[in-house]
């Protein structure tokens, strides 16, 4: 993958968890709430600036005893010491930093704008999209379940169907090119950095609107904060981002505002520049109960699409509308992006029927990536007369971390040799083989396929019965029961559950790996739960093991989430609930690296922590690597058309699926054409393409794109 600096899109801020140094970290006993911002500023203010002074008072202490082990440290104790010492340093550094800006939420004046900035607007970068686009149409999809709710944030909000709504519609401060991994303009048509590195400022867009008309300024960024870390919402995913991922949020007029960042770094504009504003008229009923009251409530969005009210068929729909008059629509980079009229999601639970409907053209897309969908499924007359077309798309999205994510802090996992033997259990290639015809490859390692942030020398451990039953002998499961399963000196199983969204792929998946299981004498019990359900079990972390994959944006590793002892436990010592970090792992050396990958002054830094990190996991056994495809095969009505530009080649290439960038449109004409052709049995030529002009190769090679007649 190609790789440049300050390439780190933070659209998931969901996820982003700044670092807390394990071994001096308190959490704060909350925020005294308070409906209003006015009353709240002070008052947050002030929490962040005791947490502050508890925090640096805290890392003073530390330091002072580290320094005294040191002194009479030798050998390996010597160099761990004197490596968690620098770490505590720098944590020093921070604080003081941060307590010398001031108020966290600021109001300052145009005035206090250095005036030697270098404001940068992007506008060099290539367009996304094709200019023979056309607007209109409804583009059809199914969605596997109905959201728990859909609120931006709060407890439930980070489900599957988030992207959808929010992530890939909102317009952050600034965005992330989806070719060239640049940075271009959202709201913010200007910013720049200032000559620390640790302040970013903004120019908002003066014709910048939410969908109800209403214009956004700066303020409304406060207001972001607010709604967001007040104590009438769980949520501490974002509490804790705030907090400690930003130093403090300044407002100098309607449209300038700055967000400094705790350290310099690589990726400060795409950290800082991540944060939302929030509507005012929108929120001028929040309260203790924004939960329930504002379940089933749309904001107004910065973006193309908006819900309404009627677009809500609870259990059945959603439809998106494309805001009337959107303020970018005619703004580079945009304009030739969120094509259709509406985007209706129907919940099909049964993919069998999802499939029929695709079929008989009630969906206008299917991802056909499995193979007995593209290889058996997709043979069928539609394609045949070309009423359907289909691609194979490779793209250079890293590989997603799909696999099964063990819950350390339940027994057995907590045994080391109990996870390696589980690990050498997993008959993962037969998957590959049975269910996916041999397409698909292992995957290798968590966050395999970052670039010079990977390390390709780690390979997933094999299927092997000798070397499981050898590591479970080590943690003293070394005899049998009478079902043939191994037994402790207790006398109790070898059992583990695995949580997973119940779906016949995955069943099927499951029940393969189960069987294979058994023959190394460990039982795999399946837990199989509707896909809400399992996503609240994990978030409760009361899974066992979880199979899951996870998106997080390329081209940086963002461990963070996943590894940090602040998203395990509380201050308490209890397994913190609604965090990702589903293995509930929690070190001091891991939390140094995973603050060291965000924070990191250069290239090489990163490097070097995100590569220990994944030798980590997999030393740790904590992760068990699935599989992996580097394409995408998806199946169109013909009338769903793709770019073929001089900067879009059917899609932009740094995405996992490409409906998310929406760079395609509805050709109505060939819609009406196509039913027509259908009803007098007309036909058309049959269209089988492969897109490979991202695909990374071994060596150059011609002809890119095949056309099958």
């Amino acid at each position: 993958m190609k790789l440049r600096l300050m390439q780190f899109l933070a659209c998931l801020v969901i996820g982003l968890l700044m670092p807390g140094l394990g071994g001096c970290r308190r959490e704060s006993s909350g925020v005294v709430s308070n409906s209003g911002l006015e009353g709240f500023v002070p008052v947050y203010n002030n929490h962040i600036r005791r947490w502050l002074e508890e925090q640096s008072k805290a890392t003073t202490t530390e330091i002072a005893r580290i320094s005294a082990e040191l002194a009479a440290a030798t050998g390996a104790d010597a160099e761990r010491l004197g490596r968690q010492l620098e770490g505590l340093r720098a944590e020093e550094g921070k604080w003081r930093f941060r307590l010398s800006l001031g108020d966290y939420l600021k109001t300052a004046t145009p005035a206090d704008v250095p005036a030697d900035l270098v404001w940068k607007d992007g506008m060099e970068q290539p367009e996304i999209g094709d200019p023979a686009a056309r607007k209109g149409g409804v583009f059809r999809k199914f969605i596997e379940s109905f959201p728990p709710t859909i609120r931006p944030f709060g407890d439930n909000s980070n489900n599957s169907f988030r992207g959808d709504l929010y992530d890939y519609i909102d317009l952050p401060l600034v965005n992330l090119h989806p070719e060239t991994m640049e940075l271009i303009p959202g709201l913010a048509r200007q910013w720049a950095v200032s000559n620390d590195g640790r302040t970013i400022f903004f120019r908002l867009d003066p014709e910048a609107r939410y969908s109800d008309g209403e214009p956004v300024r700066a303020r409304d960024f406060h207001l972001g904060v607010f709604v967001r870390v007040s104590d009438f919402i769980v949520n501490p995913f974002q509490k804790q981002f705030y907090r400690e991922n930003l130093a403090q949020v300044a407002v100098y007029d309607d449209l300038t505002l700055s967000v400094s960042v705790p350290e310099a770094n690589l990726f400060a504009p795409l950290f800082a520049g991540a944060i939302q504003p929030a509507p005012p008229a929108f929120y001028k009923e929040y309260g203790a109960d924004y939960s329930e009251r504002y379940q089933w409530r749309f904001p107004p969005t910065t973006g193309a699409y908006e819900v309404r009210e009627e677009g809500i068929i609870k259990g059945a729909s959603i439809t998106q509308t494309r805001v009337k008059d959107w303020w970018a629509k005619d703004r580079k980079f945009y304009r030739y992006r969120f094509n259709p009229d509406k985007i209706v999601h129907t919940v099909v639970r049964d993919e069998s029927k999802a499939f029929e409907l695709f079929r008989a053209g009630e969906l206008d897309t299917y991802l056909l990536t499995r193979p007995e969908l593209w290889y058996e499924k997709s043979q069928i007359d539609p394609v045949y007369d070309g009423y359907i077309e289909r691609v194979t798309f490779y793209n250079r999205y890293p590989k997603l971390p799909r696999g099964l994510y063990l819950n350390v802090s339940k027994p057995p996992l907590d045994n080391l040799d109990v996870r390696i033997g589980i690990q050498h259990s997993m008959n993962w290639q037969k998957v590959i083989d049975v269910m996916f015809r041999g397409d698909y490859q292992r995957l290798n390692a968590f966050y395999e396929g970052y670039g010079r942030f990977s390390d390709p020398s780690i390979r997933a451990r094999p299927y092997s019965v000798d070397l499981a039953r050898e590591a479970f002998r080590r943690a003293g499961y070394s005899k049998e029961d009478r079902e043939g399963y191994l037994v402790g000196p207790d006398g109790s199983r070898l059992s583990v559950s695995v949580t997973y969204p119940t779906m016949p792929l995955y069943d099927r998946m499951l029940a393969i790996l189960r069987e294979d299981a058994k023959a190394c004498g460990f039982e795999l019990r399946l837990d199989g739960l509707e896909f809400t359900v399992a996503y609240k079990k994990e978030m409760q972390k009361q899974h066992e093991m979880a199979f899951s994959s996870w998106l997080v944006t390329p081209p940086l590793p963002d461990y963070y989430q996943y590894l940090h002892s602040s998203t395990a436990r509380d201050e308490k010592g209890n397994v913190k609930p609604q965090t990702n970090n589903l293995f509930v792992w929690a070190r001091p050396d891991t939390d140094v690296l995973s603050e060291r990958v965000r924070t990191g002054a250069n290239e090489e830094e990163v490097r070097e922590a995100s590569i220990k990190l994944q030798r980590i996991m997999h030393d740790e056994a904590i992760f068990v690597p699935g599989y992996t495809v580097d394409f995408v095969r998806l199946g169109s009505w013909r009338w769903v058309r793709w770019p073929d530009s001089e900067n879009t080649r059917f899609c932009p290439p740094v995405v996992f699926d490409p409906h998310e960038v929406f760079v395609f449109w509805i050709d109505q004409e060939m819609q009406s054409a196509t039913r027509a052709a259908r009803r007098t049995g007309a036909k058309f030529p049959e269209s089988t393409r492969i897109v490979d002009f991202y695909r990374e190769k071994p060596e150059p090679e011609s002809g890119n794109e095949i056309e099958t007649p």
